[in-house]
């Protein structure tokens, strides 16, 4: 509770949306993941913490795209309003760009409480934006994704290999210790590999 209560404050003492400004923050001091220049597509990016954190990093070359059901109003981000299941939505995120160098998601699913039916849910999700992703990513572009913890999560993380140089599950020191949330972190996309 007491590391949770750190980072609220402390993102609102710098202007975050959520606490979990940080979680990107710290992924990405230890995988650089987004540097500056680069095109972000944010999937399930409300309440926008994410992409406010993204459009810093790339900064003023680069391209933020958020995408959710729920609106985001972060300046500078450009905006895609619909369900990451929508049979047209790379269509419709191909309209601000015709590719992206990562695809970040920190989509959740609404927690039931059953463990292994919010387990199931997070990795339909995750691949979900694993299927995005092959879609707008430039080849060596890559992808961070959130998956709760489960007997399903390896087989995720295996389909990923086979698409990414470098695959780490991974969880930072702004998660709640209690949550079973860690973050797929998969670099160098291989555009030619067959899924």
């Amino acid at each position: 509770m007491k590391n949770r209560d750190f980072y609220y404050w402390e993102a609102k003492r710098r202007g975050y949306r959520s606490r979990a400004s940080f979680k990107l923050l710290q992924i990405n001091d230890r995988f650089y993941i987004i540097r500056p220049g680069y095109r972000v597509l944010d999937l399930g990016a409300s309440p926008g913490g994410w992409s406010q954190v993204a459009l810093k990093l790339v900064g003023e070359e680069g391209m933020v795209i958020g995408v959710d059901v729920k609106p985001i109003k972060v300046s500078g981000v450009k905006f895609v309003r619909g369900n990451v299941y929508d049979e047209d939505i790379v269509q419709r995120i191909m309209r601000y760009t015709d590719y992206v160098d990562v695809v970040i998601s920190d989509m959740a699913p609404n927690i039931s409480g059953v463990a292994s039916w919010d387990h199931a849910r997070s990795v339909d999700l995750a691949e979900r934006a694993l299927f995005i992703a092959e879609k707008m990513l430039r080849e060596r572009g890559h992808l961070l994704v959130k998956v709760f913890q489960g007997d399903m999560l390896e087989g995720f993380r295996r389909k990923c290999k086979k698409r990414f140089e470098l695959v780490k599950v991974h969880k930072p020191r702004a998660s709640n210790r209690a949550s079973p949330e860690v973050y797929v972190v998969c670099k160098r996309f291989k555009l030619s590999s067959t899924p």
